[in-house]
């Protein structure tokens, strides 16, 4: 076997090793309590999961507690940029901070195995681990931001119509708790997204809020303002006893107008943001190919004239 077949192999093994360590450590089995409600619920007691379930179910939430942080502010602030990008659970920030710490701990845990098995010097490995461990301490909340931003454009790009459909059915007769739900059920396959977000607002409802303090919820969720000058109509619609289908046109209408202009706006941009790559790598080929011909010409003139 190759030296590069030898070395991968004793990379496989320890990393393999490092993560077997970590499960048997840190997964335990489950305690009586959840074992008791499982099977007070109906929950089989032979469940085939995959293991990387298991991992982010059981062992990801015991590592972020590591991480936790103390302040009630701070958890709080954590939970509402969760929330911003899609992740409502009860184990979203225990599961995100034990995915921060596995990718702080992990690299520079695997750098020390590899230093040890002389694969390559021990301060390179130790470099190398920490380097990474620190991208890892960064990459998770820059992934967050990102995710938050996608999942805003996809909303706003949905809201307009949403609301053309909301629309249809208030003027059909319907409420508006039937309106959410034949919104969230009609546009389950264009706009999943929006479609899971309106089912949660219908759901609320059913558990007693109005309309506008359920899209007000929906609004922080999504810290978006398209979703709070909507609850703001409905809030008012209800107070005056305005009609809730003209007003809910109306924002519609301003809605779609406002995404023409961001559409337009974006358009206007392009040109801007093509003149980089116009100028680093489009023009310097372009000079080479039609100047290079006649610098050759050139070159053998003065060949020539030397001679």
């Amino acid at each position: 076997m190759s030296e590069v077949g030898v070395t991968g192999l004793i990379v496989f093994a320890a990393v393999t090793s490092l993560s077997l360590l970590i499960l048997i450590l840190l997964g335990g089995r489950k305690s009586r309590l959840d074992q008791r409600l499982e099977a007070l619920a109906g929950v089989p007691e032979l469940v085939v999961t995959s293991a990387m379930t298991e991992l982010v179910r059981t062992t990801l939430p015991k590592m972020g507690q590591l991480l936790l942080p103390d302040k009630e502010e701070q958890r709080t602030k954590l939970r509402i940029r969760l929330s911003h990008a899609g992740f409502h659970g009860r184990q979203a920030v225990p599961i995100y901070l034990g995915v921060k710490l596995l990718l702080v701990v992990g690299p520079l845990l695997v750098g020390i195995v590899i230093g040890l098995s002389f694969l390559v010097p021990v301060k390179y490995g130790l470099g190398g681990g920490c380097l990474l461990g620190v991208v890892g301490i960064i990459a998770p909340s820059f992934w967050l931001d990102v995710r938050k931003a996608a999942r805003q454009t996809n909303l706003r790009r949905a809201i307009p119509d949403a609301l053309d459909v909301m629309v249809i059915c208030l003027e059909g007769g319907t409420s508006l708790a039937s309106a959410l739900a034949r919104v969230a059920i009609e546009l389950r396959g264009t706009h999943p997204v929006l479609s899971a977000e309106l089912a949660l607002v219908q759901r609320e409802m059913q558990l007693g809020q109005s309309a506008g303090d359920a899209l007000r919820a929906f609004a922080d969720r999504s810290d978006l303002e398209e979703i709070r000058s909507l609850s703001a109509v409905i809030l008012q619609a209800e107070r005056f006893g305005a009609t809730l289908a003209k007003a809910m046109r109306i924002h519609a209408e301003v809605l779609r107008n406002k995404r023409i202009t961001n559409a337009e706006e974006m358009a206007q941009k392009a040109a801007v943001k093509l003149l980089f790559p116009t100028a680093l790598f489009i023009l310097p080929a372009l000079f080479v190919a039609i100047l290079g011909p006649i610098m050759l010409v050139f070159w053998e003139m003065l060949k020539r004239m030397d001679i």
